[in-house]
């Protein structure tokens, strides 16, 4: 190994009792860097170099690491780098939207390994829950078929749906999920999957897959700002995603902006559902989608219209939270189109001078994220991932109690 390597690690604890955090720390830093000895292990996390062979011991027994081909470092030194399993654990995420919901399957290292979609039936989140149950199992029995270890090495379901929560929305508001925001959804999945579950709104999601195989992997703070059929912003603070008292944190959408003198949330104007509506298209169906990408594609003079005003916009976003969070970046993510997210995000240029203009910039203000249909059921599969392997804060406290 090279001794040179400069290794990306949180530091672990050689106090007792907190032998559970320094595997987490273990685990991210074989994730970020890739294989790593132990003496490496040692060296990037200050762990004694006996806490670290007992901890790799402990985690290969798991089938959570394993070992490579002995290698020699520069002296000649013998050493032996260990590796991930990606089969070592796995997730389930269900994301809900307005009109149809996705499932999918991840792996140890958040990549997807089976999925599903549908589009959801009538009679709200009573039958739409049972939808949902149905194809989560159908993507377990898929997953069970072709790995079946992973049947006992479920992390748990992650499951995110547009936002804000714990608001009284009226029954005719087509921007939020008013039955399904009432339903008791995590209780209900949880009873009908035997598996732990938690809820996070759309963006958070999408921040999560940023933060587990994307351009936030690695990155201690970070604004992912969501762009799909609403817009959100999941935070990144201090290395752990940040959801706020009431999993509100983030809803940028419902900021007011204003345009000719009309005050309006953001999401009314700069978002899929926003140009849905201005194109005429019927939310509804799955052509409206494809339709979106086409006319983006022709350079539709409908879509370059709401284009201009809606960059305009989120250039002011981004300006907002680099004010606030002081971010090492910002990045553009979401479910649109992709097309259509490429040009949002050219049109955003140049961004509005700000406090994040400084020399030395390791990263640029603003880079374009994970895009496409997926994103945010990928973000809801790594949650579960990430609350069980991840070197939190919480945990700590947890572990100490």
């Amino acid at each position: 190994m090279n001794e040179l390597r400069t290794i990306r690690a949180k530091s672990g604890t050689n106090q007792e009792g907190t032998s559970a955090h320094n595997r987490r720390v273990l685990i991210e830093a074989i994730r970020l860097n890739g294989p790593l000895s132990r003496a490496d292990l040692a060296r990037a996390t200050r762990l004694t170099k006996q806490t670290v062979s007992n901890l790799i011991e402990s985690l290969e027994a798991d089938g959570l690491v394993a070992s490579e081909d002995v290698v020699r470092g520069a002296r000649g030194q013998p050493s032996t780098p260990y590796r991930l399993v990606p089969e070592g654990a796995f997730a389930l995420g269900v994301q809900i939207d307005r009109h149809l919901t996705r499932v999918v399957a991840v792996d140890l290292l958040g990549r997807e390994v089976a999925r599903a979609m549908a589009n959801l039936p009538p009679g709200g989140p009573a039958e739409g829950s049972k939808l949902i149950l149905r194809l989560i199992e159908a993507v377990r029995q898929d997953l069970a078929g072709r790995i079946p270890e992973s049947a006992h090495r479920l992390a748990g379901l992650g499951v995110a749906m547009p936002g804000p929560f714990g608001l009284e929305p009226s029954d005719d508001d087509t921007w939020m999920m008013a039955q399904w925001q009432d339903f008791p959804l995590v209780e209900t999945l949880a009873a009908g999957t035997g598996l732990a579950t938690s809820l996070q709104n759309d963006a958070s999601a999408c921040a999560t897959a940023e933060r587990m195989n994307g351009s936030a992997d690695g990155l201690d703070h970070v604004v992912c700002i969501y762009f799909g059929y609403g817009i959100g912003a999941g935070l990144i603070l201090g290395g752990e995603l940040y959801t706020g008292s009431n999993r509100n944190a983030g809803e940028i959408g419902m900021v007011l902006f204003s345009r000719g003198g009309v005050q309006s949330p953001l999401e009314h104007r700069a978002s899929l559902a926003s140009l849905f509506q201005h194109l005429g298209l019927d939310s509804a169906t799955t052509e409206a989608y494809a339709e979106v990408e086409r006319l983006t594609l022709a350079d539709d003079p409908r879509v370059l219209e709401w284009l201009a005003g809606a960059a305009a916009d989120t250039r002011h976003a981004v300006h907002m939270v680099e004010t606030i969070f002081d971010p090492e970046t910002v990045i553009l993510s979401g479910s649109a189109p992709e097309p259509l997210a490429k040009r949002l995000f050219a049109e955003m240029f140049p961004l509005i001078p700000s406090n994040a203009d400084r020399q030395g910039r390791a990263l640029p203000r603003l880079q374009l994220g994970m895009i496409g249909p997926w994103a945010v059921a990928l973000g809801a599969a790594a949650e579960p991932i990430r609350r069980a392997f991840d070197p939190l804060f919480s945990a700590i406290l947890k572990e100490a109690s």
